[in-house]
């Protein structure tokens, strides 16, 4: 054993401390404590990545997700990012237009159809913001087909929560007016169905059209006291029956009447209504002489020929008084003046473009409709007796006179007419064909 010298003190007996850990208390392997550094380590790094690489990151990410728009909605970090990219255009409204317009989702669209249209549409600023909405709120699992009221001044989130719940609800009827009808007609066939169409307001309207209606349609130069007679274009119209409102209302008298000039002026066209001066007749002398043809002629191939006939018959060529000999004018007159008589409610009831029961050159007609008994007056009639259709309104603008035909007849049994330049001529066919 060693001998420890007491007089430097290092002969004293050696001291042993206690550990603060409580000696031998368990002690943390180093690998653990490697492990612990290096994750305090990454995170940090992670944070100065995420922080001063953001950016870099955003815009790979970015990119990546609108090629594969589920993980928008899969990957909480991606559609943080993307809503970083997209910044104020989450909030922002396209425009400042407060007016309800009518925005249509078809059967089997998705928000990915629907984001271009809604972009030209005015509805949206942004594709990608009401994508990004669209996504976050599972629109697609929510869209159907229907008819939506939006406003330009929504928001993307706005717009997206419209498409479920500003569905506009109604209902409607198809309405036919075929060529051929006079202004009586069409009220009788609103009388039969129901409609918000009131057949007497529309009677109204048409008979005496008020100055304000007509000052909306330069175009139509009408006779000082003249109905719409001929101007009401006949087509199928949509009427809306009900309405949960929006600019969806139920169709009335005005609204029918405003969409029958409107595709009148459309189909027509400014060309023809515009007539050359070379032709010597008003528009509004077209569209009577139309109306005539479109009561003779069946074959679309005729109607320039049996326009050609009455021209003829108003230049007066070889001699022959200018009376037309029309029967559609002379049946006008006639059912016009029983209409008179017949009450309102039976228009619908009365049996239109019936003969009268003697020879028409014998009819007589009131004074004021003396202008329709053709074979007793000469000249073209005053006014339109009914529709006519766009063929014939090219017949009457383009007559086929070089013939010199000035006398028709009816074919019995088919849709022709022979066609004959005397008056010698016309009664041969008169009695080839049994009438007399």
């Amino acid at each position: 054993m060693p001998v420890w010298r007491a007089s430097d003190g290092r002969g004293a007996a050696p001291v042993y401390r206690r550990r603060r850990d409580g000696g031998g208390g368990f002690r943390v392997p180093g690998f653990i404590r490697f492990l612990l550094f290096s994750g305090v380590l990454a995170a940090i790094v992670l944070i100065a990545f995420l922080t001063a690489l953001r950016p870099v990151l955003r815009a790979g990410v970015v990119g990546w997700a609108w090629d594969n728009p589920g993980s928008i909605a899969q990957f909480p970090l991606v559609a943080e990012l993307v809503r970083e990219d997209l910044g104020p255009a989450l909030t922002a409204p396209a425009g400042t237009d407060s007016t309800e317009k009518v925005f249509t989702v078809n059967p089997g669209d998705s928000i990915y159809e629907l984001a271009p249209r809604l972009l030209d549409e005015g509805f949206v600023a942004s594709e990608r913001a009401f994508l990004y909405v669209a996504l976050e709120d599972g629109l697609n699992k929510e869209l159907t087909a229907g008819t939506f009221l939006l406003r330009g001044n929504m928001t993307p989130e706005q717009v997206a929560t419209a498409l479920v719940v500003a569905r506009v609800v109604y209902e409607t009827l198809d309405v036919t007016f075929r060529e051929g009808l006079r202004i009586e007609q069409m009220v009788a066939l609103l009388q039969t169905l129901e409609t918000g169409v009131d057949p007497a307001a529309f009677y109204e309207l048409a008979a005496h059209p008020p100055a304000e209606l007509l000052g909306d349609y330069a175009w139509l130069e009408l006779p000082e006291g003249a109905s719409l007679e001929g101007f009401l274009m006949p087509a199928t119209y949509k009427l809306i029956t009900s309405s949960n409102g929006g600019p969806f209302h139920v169709t009335n008298a005005e609204d029918l009447i405003r969409a029958m000039l409107d595709h009148f002026e459309t189909t027509v066209g400014l060309d023809r209504i515009n007539v050359p001066e070379g032709r010597g007749m008003t528009f509004y002398q077209i569209v009577t002489l139309a109306s005539i043809v479109e009561h003779e002629a069946a074959l679309d191939e005729e109607r320039a020929l049996i326009a050609g006939v009455y021209q003829n018959r108003l230049d007066k060529l070889n001699g022959v008084a200018p009376v037309l000999n029309a029967d559609p004018t002379v049946k006008y007159a006639t059912d016009t003046m029983v209409l008179r008589e017949l009450p309102f409610e039976d228009w619908k009831d009365f049996f239109f473009w019936s003969l009268p029961g003697e020879p028409l050159g014998q009819v007589q007609v009131s004074k004021d409709l003396q202008g329709y008994q053709t074979y007793q007056n000469a000249g073209l009639i005053p006014g339109p007796i009914s529709t006519a259709s766009l063929a014939s309104i090219d017949a009457a603008l383009n007559p086929d006179t070089k013939a010199g035909y000035l006398f028709f007849v009816l074919i019995p049994d088919t849709k022709e007419h022979a066609f004959a330049k005397t008056l010698k001529e016309h009664n041969a066919n008169l009695r080839k064909y049994g009438y007399r």
